[in-house]
């Protein structure tokens, strides 16, 4: 048995490049931005720090974004748009503060990087040379006429639709978006608020129990099932009714509106994108 050489790697098209690039700037941006909102900030309390941290965090996944982009996976698209979505509401909660007029910096970083996001989302969808460039499916050892070989590995089952792949990736989010407020939350019990842990503990417990929920039920719908599509609406309404009114008693109208906003808009989307998939082929009768 012996293996196949590696294919040359062809130059990958000038889109492409300036897209990899604007990610990079965008990922320094997010950080800046971030941190530039923590110093101004007038209280740099509990709850300030965890949002800043898991906004410091969206930077790793423009890294992350980068490698698809540059292995040319089709999962880039819906990953970039909702990373740019959640990204802008994650730096315009932190900009804006409880009480005053936000800082001009921050103003002027957060309209920075809400360009910044757009010019990304532009790119992956109105740039034929980037629509052309991600076509590609993950690689893996493949053996064929006794030659052992690294390549792309064809899926088995039809080509994904774009708009179900963005469900997916929307619905991915779910769960970290309930998790962050409920963390935050969790510093009212610090202060005296023991009344809060029965609450702040079943918040925790269902995000949890939403990312496996996600994590099985995106799994069918990749292959268009009708209750697959049922479910995630019915996973996506828990949610909501789950996070928005912890938040609204636990946070106040503040934390509703910073933690609330974000789960809303990806939910929004998934539901969007839902509507905008092909609908499954319905089974014929005998």
């Amino acid at each position: 048995m012996r293996t196949a050489a590696e294919p040359v790697e062809v130059r990958r098209p000038s889109a492409v490049r300036a897209l990899t690039t604007l990610l990079a700037v965008t990922a320094a941006a997010t950080v800046v931005v971030d941190l530039l909102n923590y110093w101004y900030a007038p209280a740099q309390e509990f709850g300030l720090a965890v949002r800043t941290g898991w906004a410091l965090l969206r930077s790793l996944g423009f890294l992350v974004l980068i490698g698809h982009v540059k292995r040319g996976r089709v999962v880039a698209r819906p990953f970039g748009l909702i990373l740019a979505v959640t990204t802008v509401f994650a730096v315009g909660r932190l900009v804006v503060p409880r009480s005053g007029v936000p800082p001009l910096p921050g103003l002027l970083g957060f309209g920075l990087l809400t360009a910044l996001c757009v010019a990304v989302v532009t790119l992956l969808y109105r740039s034929d040379a980037v629509g052309g460039h991600l076509v590609r499916h993950r690689k893996g050892l493949v053996v064929e006429g006794g030659v052992i070989s690294w390549r792309e590995v064809t899926p088995k089952r039809p080509p994904v639709d774009g708009w179900l792949l963005t469900a997916r990736v929307a619905a991915y989010t779910y769960s970290p978006l309930m998790l962050v407020p409920a963390l935050i939350a969790g510093g009212s019990i610090l202060d005296g608020r023991l009344i809060a842990v029965p609450a702040v503990l079943f918040w925790f417990g269902a995000g949890i129990a939403v990312s496996w929920a996600v994590l099985f039920c995106t799994a069918f719908l990749l292959q268009n099932r009708r209750w697959a599509r049922k479910l995630l609406v019915l996973i996506t309404l828990a949610a909501l009714a789950v996070d928005l009114p912890l938040c609204w008693w636990l946070l106040d109208l503040d934390g509703l509106i910073r933690d609330g906003a974000p789960l809303l808009s990806a939910a929004a989307l998934a539901m969007y994108s839902l509507h905008r998939a092909p609908a499954p082929a319905r089974p014929r009768r005998s």
